[in-house]
C-alpha cells in the first residue's frame, strides 16, 4: 500500500511539475504599482546580474497573500507574498530572500524536483480590483497604480525542499550577496525571525509560510552566519535613501491590505512621518473619507512637491471620488515624471474617459497605446483601450482589446467570442488578425480542456 501512495504521489508531482512549465495552474492576484515596482528592480538588478540571469527575463512579482512566503514556480519570476513584505524590517531582508529564490532559480529546483510540489489546496485568494469596477462597487480603494485584475500566476504550494537543494540555494545566495558587496546580515536576521515565528507556532504556521516551505533550522543559520561574517560588507550600514523607500512601500502597502482601524492603529496621527501620511491616505480612503486622504497626500506633497508617486495617489483619490476633471493635471504631472510609466499612463488614460469629454478621447487612446507598448500583460489597461475603441466606432479593435483583457483575466470562454470577433473583423495578415488568431486558439484549447473536465 505504502509503495502504492508513493507511486501516486509521484505521477502526481510529475504533472503538476508539467503543468507548471507549461501554463499557469491557478488565478491568483498579483498586486501591480509602479513605485513598488521600481523599488523591487533597484535592491534586485546587481543579484540578479550577479547570478547570471538577464534583468529582462526576471521580475519580482507582488502577491495579495498575508502569509509570510516567497517562490519560484519554473520560470525566472519571484513571487513575493504581501505578509513577507510587511514583516520584513527593512530592504536588506528582502534582498536575502531574492538572493535565496533565485539561487532556486538557477539551480533549476522547481523544474527538476518533482517531490518538491505538492497539491494546491486551501489557497486564500486577496481578490482586489481597482479602477472602474472599484467605483461601482463603492469600495473606494486607493491603488496608487495598484492593479489585481485577475492575472493568473502558478500558485502551487510546495513541500520542504531537499537539504540540498536548499543547501544549494544558501550557497548561491550567499555568494550573490558577497559578490555585490550586499551585507548578509539582513538574511541572516529575516531567516532567525523566521526561525523563531516556527518555534513559536509550530505547525501553526501552516503551509503557506517560508519556514514550511524552506525549513530553517540552527545550522543553516550557523553556517551562513559563519560564511557572512568574514564579507566586507557584513557591518555595511543600510543604505539611508533604499531604507526610506521601503519604509514608504511597506507603509502604503499595509495601508492597501490591512483593515483601515489596523492602519490608523498602526500609524496614528501622532506621527507625522512620511511612511505614516502615506498609511493614514490610504486608511481614509478606503474608509471612504476623501477629503482626510487628500489632506494627508497633501502633507506629503508638500515635503516633495513633484514627487510622481504622491500625485498618482492624489489623482487617483480624486477620480475614485467622483472628480476626474480635476485629476487630471495630477495625473498628467505624474506621468510627466515618470517618463510615462506604463501603470501610471493607464491610470491617467482612465481618467481622460473618466470625464466623459470626447475631446479627451484622442489623447486617451494615445496614452492607453502608450501604455500597452511597455507593458501588455495589464488587463485594465486593454479594457479602457477596448472602451476607446468602442467609442470611436472601432469595433475589430474593441474586441481585440477585450480578447486581451479576458485573455490575461483567465475567461477563456469570453476571450474566444472576443478574439473570434476580431478574427472576422479585422485585415487579414495584420499583425492585431495574426494575434486575435493566437489568442482564439489557445482560448478554444482551454475552453475544451474545460468542458472534458464537467463531463
Amino acid at each position: 500500500m505504502s509503495a502504492m501512495l508513493t507511486k501516486l504521489r509521484l505521477i502526481l508531482s510529475l504533472f503538476i511539475s508539467a503543468l507548471l512549465c507549461v501554463q499557469p495552474a491557478v488565478a491568483q492576484s498579483i498586486l501591480r504599482d509602479a513605485e513598488t515596482e521600481a523599488f523591487f528592480n533597484e535592491i534586485s538588478l546587481p543579484i540578479i546580474k550577479i547570478a547570471g540571469l538577464s534583468p529582462r527575463n526576471v521580475r519580482i512579482v507582488l502577491i495579495g497573500d498575508r502569509s509570510i512566503n516567497a517562490f519560484t514556480a519554473g520560470g525566472q519570476d519571484v513571487f513575493m507574498h504581501s505578509g513577507l513584505i510587511v514583516a520584513a524590517d527593512n530592504y536588506n531582508e528582502v534582498q536575502g530572500v531574492i538572493a535565496h529564490e533565485l539561487g532556486h532559480v538557477v539551480g533549476g529546483h522547481v523544474i527538476r524536483s518533482s517531490e518538491g510540489i505538492k497539491e494546491a489546496t486551501g489557497i486564500t485568494l486577496l481578490s482586489l480590483l481597482l479602477g472602474a469596477a472599484a467605483i461601482a462597487a463603492g469600495a473606494g480603494d486607493a491603488g496608487a497604480g495598484i492593479l489585481a485584475a485577475g492575472q493568473q500566476v502558478a500558485v502551487s504550494r510546495y513541500l520542504a525542499f531537499s537539504r540540498t537543494q536548499e543547501s544549494t540555494a544558501d550557497t548561491a545566495a550567499q555568494n550573490y550577496l558577497t559578490g555585490t558587496g550586499i551585507s548578509g546580515k539582513g538574511m541572516i536576521s529575516f531567516f532567525k525571525k523566521l526561525q523563531g515565528l516556527e518555534f513559536r507556532y509550530g505547525a501553526q504556521a501552516g503551509p503557506d509560510s517560508f519556514a514550511y516551505d524552506h525549513p530553517v533550522t540552527g545550522d543553516r543559520i550557523t553556517n551562513l552566519q559563519d560564511k557572512f561574517s568574514t564579507d566586507p560588507a557584513w557591518n555595511k550600514p543600510l543604505d539611508p535613501l533604499l531604507q526610506a523607500k521601503f519604509l514608504r512601500v511597506k507603509a502604503k502597502l499595509k495601508g492597501f491590505v490591512n483593515d483601515p482601524p489596523q492602519t490608523l492603529a498602526d500609524y496614528p496621527e501622532s506621527i507625522n512621518s512620511i511612511p505614516a501620511h502615506y498609511a493614514r491616505a490610504y486608511a481614509w480612503h478606503r474608509s471612504a473619507y476623501p477629503e482626510k486622504a487628500l489632506s494627508e497626500v497633501n502633507a506629503l506633497l508638500a515635503a516633495a512637491p513633484s514627487d510622481p508617486y504622491f500625485l498618482e495617489l492624489k489623482g487617483q483619490i480624486l477620480l475614485e471620488s467622483g472628480k476626474p476633471a480635476e485629476a487630471l493635471p495630477v495625473l498628467r504631472q505624474a506621468v510627466t515624471e515618470t517618463n510615462a510609466q506604463p501603470l501610471i499612463a493607464s491610470l491617467f488614460g482612465h481618467a481622460l474617459l473618466a470625464t466623459e469629454d470626447p475631446a479627451n478621447s484622442a489623447e486617451a487612446l494615445r496614452v492607453l497605446k502608450a501604455s500597452i507598448n511597455r507593458d501588455n500583460d495589464n488587463p485594465f489597461a486593454w479594457y479602457q483601450l477596448g472602451i476607446v475603441y468602442d467609442q470611436q466606432g472601432d469595433e475589430p479593435r474593441a474586441a481585440m482589446a477585450s480578447a486581451e483583457r479576458y485573455h490575461l483575466e483567465g475567461k477563456p470562454k469570453l476571450a474566444l467570442a472576443n478574439a473570434q470577433l476580431a478574427v472576422r473583423t479585422l485585415p487579414t495578415g495584420t499583425p492585431d488578425w495574426l494575434r486575435a488568431q493566437d489568442i482564439e486558439l489557445v482560448s478554444k484549447t482551454e475552453v475544451d480542456k474545460n468542458k472534458k473536465h464537467r463531463r
